[in-house]
Parts: C-alpha cells; structure tokens; sequence
C-alpha cells in the first residue's frame, strides 16, 4: 500500500503540471439564458439510482458501444444515497450523470481499484465518483449537454458535499477525451470490468483544480474554438452561484 502513495502523489503532481448528505431533492429548473446561444437546458436531480429516461439513456448509449450493461448497481452497494444529474431538452432526457458518494458501501471503483482507492482514504482523502454518464447522440449540443451536467455534479460533490477527490472508470479509448477535455489524469493499466464485461482505466482529478479550470475559463464559451478544453462551456462565476444556490 505505502508503495503506491508516492505513485499515485506524482501522478497527482504531474496533473497540476498540465494544466457528481444532506437530502437533495433539485427541482427541475433551467439555466439561466444569455450562458449559450440555445434555450436553456431544464436541469434536475435527486437522490437515487438510475431509473426510467435516464437508465434507458445509459443502457441505449453503453449498448451502442457494445457495453453490456442493465442496471449500474452491485447488489452490495446501495445507491439510494447516489444523486442522479439530468439535462432535458424539451420533453427528451439528452443526458445524466451518476454522483456516488464515498462510505461504508465504497464505490463502483473498488471492485476494480480498491487499492489506489485506499491509499487516498489513508491521506484522509474524501472521494466522490461520477459514473451512468450518459449524452444522447441526437442531441444538437452534445458538449454543452456534457459540460452542464458535469458541472452540476460537481456542484453536488464539491461545492455542497465538500468532496475532495473525482474518481471516474473510463474504457481506454475514452481515456485521451477526458484527459484533454477535463484534465483527469489516468492511474495505472485497465482492467477487465465485469459490470460492462469491457476493460476500465481508472481516471482522477482533484476537485480543487476543477475549481481553478472553472474560474480560469468557465462562462467563456468564445474560447473553445481556442483549445480542447471543455471548460470554456463550463458556467461563469455568476451563473455557477445561482445554481449552487437552487441546491436545497
């Protein structure tokens, strides 16, 4: 276990170098216009595991990948604690995302990386997991769809439930678009997941720089044509306040 630390503390470093309790029940509400050119998304979440639209989304894109894939859930895991992030356009789920808590149940990513898990837990690391990331193909703004349900899950685990670290299991060759896209950072060789029966890499990043890529280039969303980050699409700093505000 020691031995591992000081690997998983110089990928962490490496990171910096480059560059989703209290009961939450979100209502449904939009965000505010004038952040993208398109109508608002309609936002929600709640506690919960994936159920109707937003489980038919995931089991619809997972098998469009070839990922076999029902219900996200381990029978020894209880997800009634979990928050499940939507973005609705009009009457359509066109996207979700999972936010998992850390506690006595774990996480999804035990299963596969107890062990770099434990070793954050030892520095008394509080973790979170997103996982169920879902955005429907059809939709017009898939990035924008990404980034907004990101962004509310990260106010769910960060900004109200104080978490400190993401962690987040990726097939491999996925592996390259969030580590452009969103900064994460892979820790160590895949491993075959039998949740999806396909092989998963573990990816992290501290929420903390999360926080500082947001304030560096959130609400600019004239800038994304200038890099590969999606954060330019991410919300400014008064939008992000609103939101965070209509958290209950």
């Amino acid at each position: 276990m020691k031995d591992r630390i000081p690997r998983l503390q110089a990928a962490q470093s490496a990171l910096r170098m480059q560059y989703m309790v209290p009961t939450i029940d979100m209502r449904r509400d939009a965000a505010p216009r004038g952040v993208f050119a398109s109508p608002p998304l309609d936002l929600d979440s709640g506690f919960g595991g994936l159920a109707g639209d937003a489980l038919e989304l995931v089991e619809r894109r997972y098998g469009d990948r070839g990922l076999a894939v029902t219900r996200e859930r381990y029978n020894s895991r209880n997800q009634d604690g979990d928050i499940v992030c939507t973005a609705r356009d009009g009457e359509e789920i066109v996207g979700t995302l999972s936010v998992r808590f850390d506690g006595p149940g774990g996480l999804h990513a035990d299963q596969l990386f107890k062990a770099e898990l434990d070793a954050w837990r030892a520095e008394g690391v509080t973790l979170c997991e997103f996982g169920g990331l879902a955005v429907d193909r059809h939709s017009h703004a898939p990035k924008r769809v990404l980034t907004q349900i990101f962004h509310l899950g990260y106010l769910h685990a960060h900004r109200r439930a104080g978490c400190e670290r993401l962690v987040v299991e990726v097939n491999p060759r996925h592996v390259g678009f969030y580590r452009r896209c969103l900064g994460l950072a892979a820790l160590g060789e895949p491993r075959h997941n039998p949740r999806v029966q396909a092989p998963a890499v573990l990816m992290s990043i501290a929420f903390a720089t999360v926080r500082e890529q947001i304030a560096l280039w959130g609400g600019r969303p004239e800038l994304a044509g200038m890099t590969r980050s999606l954060y330019p699409l991410f919300w400014d700093e008064a939008t992000e306040a609103t939101m965070l505000a209509r958290l209950p």
